[in-house]
């Protein structure tokens, strides 16, 4: 296994001292070990991946140094535009090194929206001509895979890729671990919310715990699952698909189970959902300040004012609730039902450590749903 620390010491032996990325569970050891080594204004937790490679390009000609993007496979969708459209040797040629979490490894183990992202990872390098090599855990094959690597970088102004398999890095415990508090759990504000729905209230959940929590959560109180859509991928797109349901089924009630994470990713949806006003639709946004299932890196979420971001994008009724009382008092007020609904929910960071993941299949998942729909 690779020590990061070694890792993070030939970056900067290699003249890499800038670091931007969304974190992933493959990355979480590596991602950890820069929050709490590398100076603040040379790592940013960015929106998204497509944001990390602008940060990159900008670091890049501030300065003339090769910054590092870390992400998991699931964004390289999101780096495309950028990486092609300006970061690429046909445009401004920007030269950075890439570290891709690689879920979905064909013949590992993983879960179902992982696994054609698994298959493709490399191809997509291939068809964005990205070079690449799949890190050694070996320590002692490091330093020739890093000085091959960066003559690439060097001698082309381009980019190169190093693609990291599930338990490449050795353990590291965050330090800089601040707790985020709170007087509800996610968990908690789940259940409030899931018990106080009617029968024909049809719930969209966002990537992560939130989905997993929300399956437990039907399975405790023997209920089916067929009310809910489980975005078990496309992180920050719950919103959106939830939009699209309560557009088409206005004499239904829609909740989306959001997270502060996945809101910031996709922001622009916002602007979209407070455009259309759909009265039926209630959108919570779980904020713990943290990307709790893949470590529990930092957001944004808790320095910002999403509910301001939200009344100022088009929302009817915008609410912020801190404690169960305040919930129970939204979820039975009038207006969020009457009203396309707006409600930041503060809750801790953190999960239990038993908490167990969907039994059915994302098909199973999409034809419940859709048979739940008709009725």
């Amino acid at each position: 296994m690779i020590r990061p620390s070694y890792f993070y010491d030939l970056l900067l032996k290699n003249g890499t001292d800038f670091f931007a990325g969304v974190p992933d569970s493959l990355l979480k050891n590596f991602c950890a070990y820069v929050t709490d080594n590398a100076p603040k204004e040379k790592h940013i937790i960015s929106a998204n991946e497509g944001s990390a490679t602008a940060l990159a390009c900008g670091y890049h000609f501030a300065t003339g140094k090769i910054p590092l993007i870390y992400m998991q496979n699931s964004g390289e969708g999101n780096m495309v535009n950028p990486l092609l459209s300006i970061a690429d040797k046909d445009v401004y040629s920007v030269p950075m090194l890439i570290v891709i979490g690689w879920r979905g490894q064909p013949g590992v183990h993983d879960e179902p929206q992982h696994v054609k992202q698994g298959k493709v990872t490399c191809e997509l390098l291939d068809a964005m001509q990205v070079p690449y090599e799949v890190l050694s855990e070996d320590e002692a094959e490091l330093p020739s895979q890093f000085e091959k690597a960066y003559k690439y970088i060097r001698e082309n102004n381009a980019q190169y890729a190093f693609v990291i398999k599930k338990g490449t890095f050795d353990e590291y415990k965050l330090i800089n671990n601040v707790p985020v508090e709170g007087k509800m759990s996610r968990e908690e504000a789940i259940e409030k919310i899931m018990l106080s729905a009617d029968d024909r209230t049809a719930f969209v959940s966002t990537t992560g715990m939130a989905s997993r929590e929300l399956y437990e959560l039907r399975e405790k109180h023997g209920m089916g699952h067929e009310k809910d859509f489980l975005t078990v991928g496309g992180m920050g797109h719950a919103s959106q698909i939830a939009l699209s349901i309560a557009l088409q089924k206005k004499d239904r009630s829609i909740y989306c189970l959001d997270g502060d994470g996945a809101t910031i990713m996709q922001m622009g949806g916002l602007a979209t959902i407070g455009s259309r006003k759909p009265s039926n639709m209630v959108h919570f946004v779980l904020n713990n300040g943290a990307h709790d299932s893949v470590g529990g890196q930092p957001t944004v979420g808790r320095e910002v004012d999403l509910c301001a971001i939200a009344l100022g994008s088009g929302y009817e009724n915008v609410v912020k609730v801190e404690s169960p009382e305040e919930l129970d008092a939204v979820l039975n007020d009038n207006e969020t039902k009457e009203k396309l609904t707006f409600v930041e929910v503060m809750v801790r960071k953190g999960a239990r450590k038993d908490l167990g993941r969907p039994k059915s299949t994302p098909q199973e998942n999409k034809i419940a749903l859709m048979e739940f729909l008709k009725k």
